[in-house]
This record gives structure tokens, C-alpha cells and sequence, in this order.
């Protein structure tokens, strides 16, 4: 049994450094994006900006809302660039883009946002606080906060879809 100094020693700082940024790329490009382009898939044209009623919103909606949740939170809290989101927007919206070309945004944006969480880290670096969208936060709670709304949000399309559809998805075919 090892002891706790070498539990360290052997699942150190660099190690876990590596490990978490490799699991949430995972989540988001093995599990999430693959399950909503699935949805998507299955899904007919008209459904994408069909709100099944005034206080749900569309596919449309989420995928525009997750696109700037992890604009703002990782390219621009993370990485540094402008944050020009416009969060009313994304609910506003009753139409625009076809669905594959929000998916390819929202592809794009997720690519962008997992080379900045490769990044490398020092322990200090993954506790240094900032602010986000007025939330005082630090690298580590940025990253669980967007793969959780990511998840969340993930989940909304695929019901949609599904109760739609009346399909089964299948995502343990994929």
C-alpha cells in the first residue's frame, strides 16, 4: 500500500495536470458533440427552431447558447480573447442558420476551447481567480462549469430530438 507522500510522488501535480484537461476533451469530443450531431441527424429541419412551447427553448436556442456559454468562459476567461457575447441573443433567436451550420460553430468553438484547456497549468495557474460573466472563478471551476452546462444542454437536445422522433438514439452504437 503506498503511503500518501508516495501516492504524490507517483499521481503527482504533473500527472493530474494531464489527466483532467484529457478527460474533459473526452466528454466533449467523444460523448457531447457526437451525441448532438446524432440528434441532429435524426431530426428534420423544421424541428430545429420549433420551441415546444413559449417557455422551452429550440435546438436552435441551446446550440447558439452553448456556443457562447463556452466562448465566454474558456476562449475569453481562459484564453484571453474579446468577449463579445450577446447571452439574449442566443434565447431570442427564432430562426437563422441551418443545423449543421450551427453545429459546425459550435464544433469550431469546442475544438478552440479544448487547446486552451490543453494548455499546460501550473498548480497556481488552476487557482488563480478571474472573473467570468461577473463570477468570481479560477481555471479548474471554469472548465467543470462549462463541461457540466455543456452536458446539461446536450441532454435538452437529445429529449428534444427523442420526443420528436420517437427514436432511440442509439449513442452506445456510435
Amino acid at each position: 500500500m503506498l503511503s500518501r507522500q508516495g501516492e504524490r510522488a507517483q499521481f503527482g501535480h504533473d500527472a493530474l495536470s494531464e489527466a483532467f484537461p484529457a478527460e474533459i476533451i473526452t466528454k466533449f469530443k467523444g460523448y457531447y458533440l457526437p451525441w448532438i450531431q446524432e440528434a441532429l441527424e435524426s431530426s428534420d429541419d423544421d424541428l430545429i427552431w420549433k420551441r415546444p412551447n413559449e417557455d422551452v427553448n429550440s435546438i436552435g436556442n441551446l446550440l447558439l447558447h452553448l456556443e457562447g456559454n463556452v466562448r465566454q468562459w474558456l476562449i475569453h476567461g481562459l484564453g484571453g480573447a474579446e468577449d463579445n457575447r450577446d447571452r439574449d441573443s442566443e434565447f431570442s433567436a427564432d430562426s437563422g442558420a441551418d443545423k449543421w451550420k450551427l453545429f459546425e460553430k459550435l464544433s469550431a468553438t469546442v475544438n478552440e476551447a479544448c487547446d486552451i484547456i490543453m494548455s499546460p497549468r501550473t498548480e497556481l495557474e488552476w487557482l488563480r481567480q478571474t472573473n467570468i460573466q461577473n463570477f468570481d472563478t479560477n481555471a479548474l471551476n471554469a472548465i467543470l462549469h462549462v463541461t457540466e452546462h455543456f452536458a446539461y444542454h446536450t441532454g435538452q437536445i437529445v429529449t428534444l430530438v427523442k420526443s420528436a422522433s420517437g427514436q432511440d438514439l442509439k449513442f452506445y452504437d456510435l
